[in-house]
């Protein structure tokens, strides 16, 4: 009696631990699987970078007095003393005199530019009697009565410092040269009470915006 007993819990002790064994080696096949999927998706991973270079671009405005030689004047100090025509040391009243100035973007500007009047200081006993007007010409053209007509590029007097003025485009170099050369053609005239003995000195002030 005892022995088949023994007998019956055996097999069913058997039967247990194969159950078990069956239920570890689905856990650990769980296991094995998850940690296949993770390295799965490990090999579709992959990435991009990108990187950018921001450098400010150069710009640089200069004039001439005689359309060939060219420095920076940029402050009342260096302003560039214009060549007017004469009679300009002997004005009489009601007289014009004339003076070309040439304007350009210096070599390495890598941007084209609207020129525009901004500003003007006038001193001297004459300033009240003296009015001007600065025309943009057309390349090759010689600043004098035949040229200095039109619409101008900014006109007033001597002693008024609230300049109006509208703007002339300035091409952008193309390198190794400067840009294209804009004259400007000042045209400076006497009043009708001119008075013997005086004299005026003006300053015009110009701005080229990049654009």
């Amino acid at each position: 009696m005892s022995t088949e007993v023994r007998s019956t819990e055996t097999q069913e002790a058997i039967i247990l631990r194969r159950r078990r064994r069956k239920a570890r080696a689905l856990l650990a096949g769980g296991l094995v699987l998850g940690v296949g999927g993770a390295v799965v998706l490990a090999a579709w991973t992959d990435d991009e970078f990108v990187t950018g270079l921001f450098s400010a671009g150069q710009f640089n405005l200069e004039g001439s007095v005689d359309g060939s030689t060219y420095a920076d004047h940029d402050t009342a100090g260096s302003a560039a003393t214009l060549s007017f025509s004469l009679p300009v040391d002997e004005l009489a009243p009601e007289e014009t005199v004339y003076a070309g100035f040439w304007v350009r973007l210096a070599a390495g500007t890598t941007n084209p530019a609207d020129l525009s009047l901004v500003g003007l200081m006038g001193t001297g006993t004459a300033v009240a009697e003296l009015d001007y007007a600065i025309y943009p010409l057309a390349a090759g053209a010689t600043c004098g009565a035949a040229t200095a007509t039109g619409t101008p590029l900014a006109a007033g007097s001597l002693d008024d410092t609230a300049v109006t003025s509208t703007s002339v485009s300035l091409s952008a170099p193309v390198a190794p040269a400067a840009g294209v050369a804009q004259q400007l053609c000042f045209a400076v005239t006497s009043s009708a009470g001119l008075e013997q003995g005086t004299s005026a000195t003006g300053v015009w002030q110009f701005t080229a915006a990049s654009s």
